[in-house]
């Protein structure tokens, strides 16, 4: 039984670990699918997480402080679209200024307007997004492995959890049975014969920086006011850029993003638990070992192990309409 929880302790963090990644990473998924290559994922998902944290703060109301993180986090994703798209500028270059800037203005705003360090206030719990218990959840919790499936594993997270993983399903149907969702792949991957057609590329591009705004504000949102308590400097840690890899590792569909950010999540997860354990003749592993394991997995993936991975044709390339 002992075995079984420590299964379900881990699981059920592999999912909270893995919706900051989740989020970006189908964020990533609608701007590439478009044509426009995006490494800024990790400063969106900053400058919202920092937005959303210095809003609830203040506004003391979890709400207001995801409509800042979102607001936020599209207000640079149009500073990218402008950049890239309308005056087509260097994808990889302005992703990595929006990345530069993020880190920058979120640490300086932090510590000018809060005197912490560059941290927001300790949120209360009214001012977060707390853990909600699903229905029966508490009725069937001593019911072997099914129960804990559903007590410890299921149950048991916020409102964003939930709406993460609904994004999954949603975006596949957007992507691939509605007229939005083929407009936006043809501009990806023949965006002349999309112009031909009459579909404006710019347009729908600048459409999927924004949905890529959008939810790289939840993925901000959720670090900042729902796994933790206020905003840190640096809380991203790396996971936009875990995040296109995921992406690259899934090949731009999104269920196998799910099932990548879930990997992910889940050496995360097992890493945190390692921590001070001693192993059988190895000993305890040092906490920077265990901490390193997801990006080690990263630059694997990302060397060559995950097959071809063919990205969309149009890709990195800026739309110059024929006259």
């Amino acid at each position: 039984m002992e075995s079984l929880d420590t299964i379900a302790q881990v699981l059920a963090s592999t999912i909270r670990l893995t919706i900051p990644l989740l989020f970006a990473c189908l964020a990533g998924l609608y701007s590439e699918r478009s044509g426009v290559f995006d490494i800024g994922l990790e400063g969106k998902m900053l400058v919202a997480a920092f937005a959303a944290g210095a809003a609830a703060a203040v506004g003391h109301s979890p709400w207001l402080g995801l409509l800042a993180g979102v607001g936020t986090s599209v207000a640079f994703a149009l500073l990218h679209g402008f950049a890239v798209i309308t005056h087509r500028g260097d994808q990889i270059v302005s992703g990595v200024a929006v990345n530069i800037i993020a880190l920058g203005l979120s640490a300086q705003l932090g510590s000018t307007w809060f005197g912490l360090g560059g941290q927001t206030p300790q949120l209360q719990p009214e001012e977060r997004f707390l853990p909600l218990t699903l229905p029966g959840a508490d009725a069937v919790a001593g019911v072997p492995v099914l129960g804990q499936i559903y007590s410890q594993i299921l149950s048991g997270h916020s409102i964003l959890v939930y709406f993460a993983f609904a994004m999954v399903p949603l975006t596949w149907w957007v992507l691939f049975r509605t007229r939005f969702g083929l407009r936006l792949r043809a501009v990806g991957e023949n965006p002349a014969a999309a112009d031909t057609a009459g579909v404006s590329v710019n347009g729908m591009r600048y459409a999927a920086v924004v949905c890529c705004g959008v939810l790289c504000g939840f993925a901000g949102t959720y670090l900042s006011i729902a796994q933790s308590a206020g905003f840190s400097r640096s809380m991203t840690a790396g996971k936009g850029f875990i995040a296109l890899a995921a992406l690259v590792f899934a090949k731009w569909q999104p269920v196998p993003a799910m099932w990548a950010c879930l990997l992910f999540g889940f050496l995360d997860a097992v890493a945190i638990r390692l921590q001070g354990t001693a192993l059988p003749a190895v000993g305890i592993l040092p906490v920077q070992l265990m901490q390193a394991v997801p990006y080690i997995l990263t630059v694997a993936l990302l060397a060559g192990f995950i097959g071809r991975a063919t990205p969309p044709k149009a890709g990195g390339v800026p739309y110059v309409k024929e006259r």
